[in-house]
């Protein structure tokens, strides 16, 4: 039995959002579900599920819907601006002045 997947609200609201924004890419492009579906290799039912961000669809199904609609180069922007992360970093980095010997 598969569990299902439990995201916290703010999460889930990223989920819709990056749905929504999928939803409006392809109606922009005037394609059906059935055509994006079709050329992802996947079922309008999980293109639904994509456009409604249920978490439980695969990455690759969302990789390549975006694919198909010209967005694939949107994948490469995740985590490609890490501020939090170059700060954690930077500070790790910080060296502490040792004691001078005696």
């Amino acid at each position: 039995m598969k569990q299902k997947l439990i995201l916290l609200p703010k999460a889930q609201r990223v989920l819709n959002d990056l749905g929504e924004n999928i939803k409006l890419a392809r109606l922009r492009r005037k394609l059906s579900t059935i055509q994006v579906a079709e050329r992802a290799g996947i079922s309008r039912a999980t293109l639904w599920q994509i456009e409604k961000g249920i978490p439980s669809v695969a990455m690759g199904a969302y990789f390549q819907v975006l694919f198909v609609l010209g967005l694939e180069k949107d994948f490469l922007k995740l985590g490609a601006d890490d501020e939090l992360g170059r700060k954690l970093q930077d500070a790790g980095l910080l060296v502490k002045e040792r004691a001078p010997k005696k």
